[in-house]
């Protein structure tokens, strides 16, 4: 049985002083550190920092004081120093009591974060400085001991990640398998064959797209004269051949988004409540094209409540945040009272299936033309109601729309039951990970 004694970390770990003013002489011929991912990697830039600065020499331990139990440890290998701000700390290591990749491994070990539990008020949500690492009471085995669990732990570790990758690729899989049906839906290759039987029929709606369009303008004129009779009727520039994506098939045609859907509406730019009678939707809501019911804000005002109260069968897009973001669409499918934030547009299709808006909406083609907004000087892009109205969408007769959006749902079916397949895996290699680390780092 291996010797195991309790030690303080400050027994091997030695801080490295020394505190500069960003402005300091002394440090502004070095590099600052940026930061240190989960794998321990050391990430260098040259942007300037207005925080207090510490200096980290070659050869150095370098940890992240917010992220050191996700593994945000490293050991700086460069020639020259390295500044960084004081949310990270520098030590020096003792060899002969230490092996680095012992400790490395034990800070991302639940050992590790049991002993911050016990041993420092507020856990792994403090922000872990010199003065809460060093005082910290460990077990620790002799330096052999210590090398021959790195040798162990590395081999299981080797094939936990070889595992972890693979689930990786099939994420990635997946998630483009669910972009190619989308993509395949709207340019009218998913249906290819139920048109053979069921060929173009002018004049009928459900058979022929240019009198689907007729119907709604129709519907959209009834609309304009009922509800915006003092108002400029919104007149959209004809659709050029460079402005089309794709050919899309016979019976089809191209709209801007604008001439087949109404009620183009930002939502509620309230304070929203933790709890309350009537959800409030944002952004983070937006997921695949549904409506994500967790983590919800609420409000309890009654006017704001009638005023941006939804429908069932609306669309909310996302107009604003990164270019990640901009451009997320869902349909909202319940009947519960809900409405929406000021970041979001609300609108709904007329005489047109809402799912199949909604897949548009939530493919390849869309996410292209939402990514060509430029973004600005801090990386946010925004989409507002009067460009998303002009988006190029193709429309199928009413019909095929329909024939469509049930073809895609027996499809993504498949592809949600992956993605659950794929995320129990995840956890289960998750759980093993933490179960080789908590067998590692057991005494004796």
């Amino acid at each position: 049985m291996s010797d195991w004694k309790k030690v303080k970390i400050g027994d091997f770990l030695t801080e490295r002083t020394g505190r500069y003013k960003p402005d300091d002489k002394i440090i502004s011929q070095y590099q600052r550190l940026d930061k240190i991912d989960f794998s321990g990697n050391i990430h260098i830039s040259d942007k300037p920092s207005k925080t207090d600065m510490i200096l980290v020499q070659p050869g150095d331990l370098v940890i992240s004081g917010i992220n050191v139990a996700k593994g945000a440890v490293a050991v700086y290998q460069g020639a020259e120093p390295i500044c960084a701000t004081i949310h990270y700390s520098s030590y020096i290591f003792d060899d002969k009591k230490i092996d680095l990749e012992y400790f490395k491994y034990f800070v991302k070990s639940p050992a590790f974060l049991d002993v911050l539990k016990q041993q420092v008020k507020g856990g792994i949500k403090t922000e872990i400085k010199p003065k809460h690492l060093l005082p910290l009471e460990i077990s620790l085995p002799d330096l052999s001991t210590q090398k021959e669990i790195v040798k162990v732990l590395s081999k299981k570790i080797e094939k936990v990640e070889f595992i972890k990758s693979e689930i990786e690729s099939q994420k990635s899989y997946v998630k483009q398998l669910r972009q190619n049906i989308l993509q395949e839906a709207i340019e009218g290759k998913l249906t290819e064959e139920w048109r053979k039987e069921n060929p173009v029929v002018k004049g009928n709606p459900d058979f022929d797209a240019e009198a689907l369009f007729e119907r709604i303008q129709e519907e959209k004129r009834h609309t304009d004269s009922e509800l915006l009779r003092n108002s400029k009727k919104k007149v959209f520039e004809p659709i050029l051949e460079n402005e089309q994506p794709f050919e899309i098939p016979e019976g089809w045609k191209w709209v801007r988004l604008g001439e087949i859907c109404e009620g183009f509406m930002y939502g509620t730019s309230a304070k929203s409540l933790p709890s309350g009678k009537c959800p409030v939707l944002r952004m983070g809501n937006i997921q695949n094209g549904k409506i994500d019911w967790e983590k919800l804000v609420y409000t309890n005002n009654d006017e704001e409540i009638e005023k941006y109260l939804l429908k069932q069968y609306d669309l909310l897009f996302n107009r604003t945040n990164s270019r990640e973001m901009v451009g997320k669409t869902a349909i909202f499918e319940s009947t519960q009272k809900t409405i929406y934030a000021g970041y979001l547009v609300k609108f709904r299709p007329i005489n047109s299936n809402p799912y199949f808006v909604n897949i548009v909406l939530n493919s390849k083609t869309h996410r292209e033309w939402c990514n060509e907004v430029k973004t600005d000087a801090l990386g946010q892009s925004n989409i507002n109601a009067e460009k998303l109205k002009n988006f190029v969408a193709p429309l199928p007769p009413l019909a095929e729309q329909k024939e469509i959006v049930s073809r895609v749902e027996k499809l993504l079916t498949n592809v949600t039951e992956l993605e659950n397949q794929i995320t129990e895996r995840e956890t289960l290699t998750k759980q093993m990970l933490q179960s080789t680390m908590k067998d590692a780092f057991r005494e004796g």
